[in-house]
């Protein structure tokens, strides 16, 4: 495990000191959370409006999301049997048992998507988004943890115009518009316990919800048609739970060096709730103004989101090395839509798949006191996903679905207060393809998180 901490002295001389090291670092956290809520940048004016989605974000739920923490995302974005006094790994719940310090932690990134199709258009993307907010602490030091996390669960965001086509019948043309916003966030909780020195186990539960918007827009060239907007609201929420283990070993290949294998099981959740549907004249039809050509219709359902299950490899050949490897499976051909219209784009959904691999290189090890380049931790990776987006839910002549491949990278640095580190990822990758009508994303990205940790709940000594 990098950077390890002392086990045996506090880290603040007197109770005085501890009390003002502790109100110091939560006004700073408290601050951090305050910039990333309030002073995230808005889009550029682009594909999208009020997001960092894709087009292939109008498809199912939208774009999922996943976060571990800063160290996993810089690696690939696996990290389920990553061990890190430095950090609390979300991936597998099993991972808090390794806890010493009451943990704070925030992100947030910065995206741009290029996109571009197959006959020359392009539209571009800026965006800024909250990655995840995080809260842990150890009942029992590497024994007994708590975590509790939000993030994003999947983000809707697109705006997709078609070419103008004739009126049968009419010198007119139409041209139809698809817009998407929304997204399901995931509050989740729950505990990490250790077995001894070989096994964890942990479990959480969760609250996924949110709202997915969907709205279709038929503008005419000619006044003598009114434009139309089919608009649909889903409000949804639902129960989930996750099961994960993790394996540790010592001196497997060579003396002091360190395997950890984890896994987790995410079992089928239900999502119920409402959708109002409204069709009306004009771009902006209001859902509760029924006279005037618009009508609102109301209808109760459920999402069932499917089984995942995740596999994880970490190996330490010394306190300077740490490589890790990951592998997920989602069983989205088998999700169901049980509202009385299916969700757009739920359709023609396959399982997704996702690999990913990285490393860690910290030249200092675990020596506290060496210089700040070298107590610098330099990360590495990429993964490759098969996304849930099958050729049956894109439009004919596509014979594949959408696959993304992307490079990750990142820099840990340490800072003057102990047990605080501020980490800076990048991504740059490829999603979809400009063959058959389909778009091709370029994506790039750079993300900023603060992880703070002090030592809570000890007891006072007397000198």
């Amino acid at each position: 495990m990098d950077d390890a901490f002392p086990r045996s002295t506090a880290d603040c001389v007197g109770a005085r000191a501890c009390e003002w090291r502790a109100v110091s670092t939560a006004m700073f956290a408290l601050a951090f959370l305050m910039s990333l809520m309030g002073g995230v940048p808005g889009p550029a004016q682009a594909q999208t409006t009020g997001g960092d989605g894709s087009i292939y974000s109008r498809f199912g739920v939208g774009e999922l999301r996943e976060y571990s923490s800063p160290q996993a995302q810089a690696m690939g974005g696996g990290g389920l049997a990553l061990r890190s006094l430095n950090y609390t790994g979300f991936a597998n719940p099993a991972l808090w048992s390794d806890q010493e310090l009451t943990r704070l932690a925030a992100a947030a990134r910065y995206r741009r998507i290029n996109a571009q199709s197959g006959t020359g258009q392009a539209s571009r993307l800026d965006n800024g988004a909250l990655q995840a907010v995080q809260f842990s602490f150890p009942l029992y030091t590497e024994k007994l943890g708590i975590g509790v996390g939000l993030r994003p669960y999947s983000r809707l965001e697109y705006r997709v115009q078609q070419a103008p086509r004739p009126v049968p019948g009419d010198t007119a043309s139409y041209q139809l518009r698809f817009e998407g916003e929304g997204g399901l966030q995931e509050i989740s909780g729950g505990l990490g316990y250790r077995f001894g020195d070989v096994l964890a186990l942990g479990a959480r539960a969760g609250v996924v919800f949110g709202i997915l918007e969907s709205r279709r827009a038929t503008r005419f060239s000619t006044p003598r048609f009114a434009p139309t907007t089919l608009a649909t609201r889903t409000r949804v929420a639902g129960f989930t739970s996750t099961a994960g283990a993790l394996l540790s070993l010592a001196s497997v290949f060579r003396d002091e060096d360190a395997l950890s294998v984890g896994a987790t099981l995410t079992l089928p959740a239900t999502l119920t709730g409402e959708r109002v549907r409204t069709s009306g004249r004009g771009l902006d039809p209001d859902t509760l103004r029924i006279d005037g050509g618009g009508a609102a219709r109301e209808d109760e359902g459920s999402l069932r989101v499917p089984l995942e299950a995740a596999l994880g490899l970490s190996y330490k050949p010394s306190d300077r090395w740490t490589f890790v490897a990951d592998g997920r499976f989602e069983a989205w051909a088998d999700a169901e839509n049980n509202f009385e219209t299916a969700l757009p784009g739920f359709e023609g959904l396959r399982d997704r798949t996702r690999a990913s691999i990285g490393a860690e290189f910290l030249p200092a090890g675990t020596n506290r006191n060496d210089t700040f380049f070298k107590r610098t931790a330099y990360r590495l990776g990429g993964y490759y996903e098969q996304t849930y987006v099958g050729p049956q839910a894109l439009p004919d002549g596509a014979s594949e679905g959408v696959d993304a491949l992307a490079a990750t990278g990142g820099l840990s640095l340490p800072t003057p207060l102990y047990g605080t580190r501020i980490d800076v990822g990048f991504e740059v990758g490829a999603r979809g393809t400009t063959s058959g009508a389909l778009v091709r994303d370029l994506f790039y990205g750079v993300s900023l998180g603060v992880n703070l940790g002090e030592r809570w709940f000890q007891r006072r000594k007397l000198r």
